[in-house]
């Protein structure tokens, strides 16, 4: 996943700029931002990236509140200023503006999200409706809109090179999409809106992450977690150590659905235990029941979709992505759906002939899937998880798989630097040298789940690349892979590899960037073609030549017998239909929670979801959905509101892009360099559909997906 930061995806073309100028004061006298603060100045840091031995929880408050004002000021100066309006004297200014709210947003959302506390959660709560009024006066601000406007209307004569075109389209359709054509009235009703939501963001966010710490399950009994690997036992007592159970196992919740343990889990009543517990996490009525939380977000972007002139926020939402509608969406969904859900059915029939052979006495369950999948699997094709752990040592998979099918694809290598500060003892540092051996870029990543860290995988800058600001990347990864116990080997799943893969994809997309300016840079793209690189990246961790680089014994360093290959190859088309039926049901039920039109009232939440997923035909009851409406953080706070669609969307754009590859040689030097000179360093630079069709000769065929997930 592309994180999200913490302003609306609007702001944040002004949070990733900077520029100098005096920072201003707040009212509390504790509050005021002093030259000791490490955010005062640019960090002088390699790649100007955050001094975290220096960062303490007390300096994000002032460096913010200083921040918002010195960025205010520096945009009514752009607004005042009474030369008629130029590229430069009003987009190019915009840019530059905001270097202190820049600095502080990037490394308060790196730990907020991967290493918060108490303090940082309530910051965020009491923050967000401060950075939204921020954004809201930039945005709705008559007299700036006016001179982006008298831009926009006269770009043809003003003969602009292809990126700055781009980027006076780009100002003036946030503009309007923000509201900047709207009456004062209406100005101040969504300005009301917008700080409402944002609270709520930030409130959905806090409560969620106390909800699964508090849904984590306790075991007294050892026998409970019969099935489960030695080491993975030995890692739940070390969780309960920590959590001062000493002499329990702790399972933590991970933000899906299903969880990894029950993969594993031969004690039918410990599995519906911790799916209940995973099910249920935030709907237990007390302080971090989300669901009150959620509906009247939902209910708030009724009203803004209202205000804007829109039938719904979907339709609000998509109009500068490449699906452009929300009925593209569903019309998208309704060549997958089917044969997703056929494909379903009959796993499911497998499912339940091992359970009757066995006399289980019992039709299948959803927190029976995984289990009993593992045993067809292994049935079908003789291949056990353990089997092929061994062979995944995390550090080798990062620095002999993920680097090195990014060394033999682009030319790019990598150097660990033990002399960074780091904000968590288990966090890497990299730095990127690319092809001519010169300095490019620093990479962070940081693997292992903590309960004071979000669920799931993402990536992010903490310094944004621009030739305008004179900035290289500064690129993390963050993902929530289980931690050994102390002495043990980090052995991971190939599900857990793809996620590498995966988020390291999204570091490239960053890593490459080559903007002058930094609101079309990297990653800055649409929701429905950012997650395209990502997981075409995805597609190398099986590459012969790489895999056989990285899937290593970790006792014996023995290469992978092929055999052991071949049977992960023939295995990749097994569990599609659930897999691709459980995102299905994710995907339709945030549009279907962003179609609710305005005007309607506010959803019971357990209702609404039933019903949606009923009408689009995706309530099996074997296949839950990946992530509950009380859950799903991806569109009620990280920015992927109705926009969930995307990683099935970019899903068709990676496998078409892949498929070309194939028919053009490989994996070799010269197909890397084109796609990293074509879609790679690109950023937002071109409308994105042409940059696709550019790459690959045609408009995205969905054949290669489906031929992919084993449903054609």
């Amino acid at each position: 996943m592309k994180a999200a930061a913490l302003l609306p995806v609007a702001g944040m073309i002004l949070l990733l700029s900077a520029c100098g100028g005096n920072a201003g004061k707040t009212a509390d006298k504790n509050d005021t931002l002093t030259a000791d603060n490490p955010f005062y100045a640019e960090s002088t840091l390699p790649f100007h990236t955050a001094d975290f031995s220096k960062i303490k929880d007390s300096h994000f408050k002032p460096a913010m509140e200083a921040g918002m004002q010195q960025q205010l000021a520096e945009v009514q100066k752009i607004a005042d200023n009474t030369e008629a309006p130029t590229f430069e004297n009003t987009l190019v200014a915009l840019e530059k503006s905001g270097q202190l709210l820049r600095r502080v947003s990037a490394a308060f959302n790196l730990l907020s999200g991967a290493n918060t506390d108490s303090v940082l959660q309530g910051l965020s709560e009491e923050m967000a409706p401060k950075l939204s009024a921020t954004n809201d006066a930039i945005y709705l601000n008559t007299k700036l809109f006016k001179r982006v406007e008298a831009i926009y209307n006269k770009r043809a004569e003003l003969k602009l090179d292809l990126e700055s075109n781009r980027l006076v389209e780009f100002y003036y359709q946030h503009f309007v999409m923000a509201g900047a054509n709207l009456s004062d009235a209406d100005k101040e009703a969504l300005k009301k809106l917008n700080k409402e939501e944002a609270s709520l963001n930030a409130k959905f966010t806090n409560q969620l992450m106390a909800a699964a710490k508090a849904g984590a399950v306790v075991v007294s009994d050892k026998g409970e977690l019969a099935g489960m690997s030695d080491a993975d036992i030995q890692a739940a007592a070390v969780a309960a150590k920590n959590a001062k159970m000493e002499g329990k196992w702790l399972l933590s919740l991970q933000n899906t659905t299903q969880q990894p343990e029950l993969q594993s889990l031969s004690n039918r009543a410990t599995r519906k235990k911790l799916f209940d517990a995973s099910w249920t996490r935030a709907e237990k009525s007390d302080s971090n029941d989300t669901r009150p939380t959620l509906s009247r977000i939902a209910e708030i972007r009724t009203q803004k979709a209202k205000l804007l002139g829109q039938p719904n926020y979907a339709s609000w939402a998509l109009q500068d992505q490449m699906a452009k509608k929300p009925e593209a969406v569903e019309a998208f969904f309704a060549k997958l759906v089917p044969a997703a859900t056929a494909k379903a059915t009959r796993e499911a029939a497998d499912i339940q002939a091992v359970i009757d052979a066995e006399k289980g006495g019992f039709k299948v369950e959803a927190y029976d899937w995984d289990y009993y999948a593992e045993k067809v699997r292994k049935a079908k094709y003789d291949l056990k998880e353990e089997e092929i752990k061994p062979y995944f040592e995390i550090n080798n998979v990062l620095e002999n798989g993920v680097f090195y099918a990014a060394t033999q694809l682009y030319g790019i290598t990598f150097k660990e630097r033990k002399d960074i500060p780091v904000y968590q003892k288990d966090v890497r540092v990299f730095e990127v040298f690319d092809k001519d051996g010169s300095s490019m870029a620093l990479f962070y990543c940081d693997y292992f789940k903590r309960d004071n860290k979000n669920g799931g995988a993402w990536m992010e800058n903490l310094v944004g690349q621009s030739k305008l600001l004179g900035t290289k990347p500064v690129i993390y990864n963050v993902c929530n892979f289980t931690k050994p116990a102390e002495g043990q080997p980090a052995l991971i799943s190939f599900s857990d590899v793809t996620t590498m893969f995966h988020e390291f994809g999204h570091g490239l997309h960053g890593l490459f960037a080559d903007q002058q300016y930094p609101s079309l840079s990297g990653t800055a793209t649409a929701r429905d073609f950012v997650e395209f690189p990502s997981q075409f990246n995805e597609h190398w961790a099986m590459e012969p030549t790489v895999f056989a680089h990285y899937a290593k014994h970790y006792k014996t360093g023995e290469t992978m017998p092929q055999a052991l290959v071949d049977k992960i190859k023939k295995a990749a088309s097994f569990n599609q239909g659930y897999a691709l039926t459980e995102l299905l049901a994710a995907a339709n039920l945030d549009i279907q929670w962003h179609k609710i039109a305005p005007g309607t009232p506010k959803q019971d939440v357990d209702k609404f979801e039933a019903e949606a997923l009923h009408n689009t035909h995706l309530d099996l009851p074997y296949v839950p959905t990946r992530y509950r409406s009380s859950y799903f953080l991806h569109i009620w706070s990280n920015g992927y509101a109705a926009g969930y669609y995307a990683y099935l969307w970019t899903e068709m754009l990676d496998d078409d892009a892949f498929a070309w590859f194939k028919q053009h040689g490989g994996m070799t030097r010269e197909n890397g360099q084109r796609f990293r000179d074509m879609v790679l360093s690109r950023g937002n630079t071109i409308e994105l559909s042409k940059m696709f069709r550019d790459f690959r000769g045609a408009d995205p065929d969905i054949n290669p997906m489906l031929e992919n997930r084993g449903l054609k």
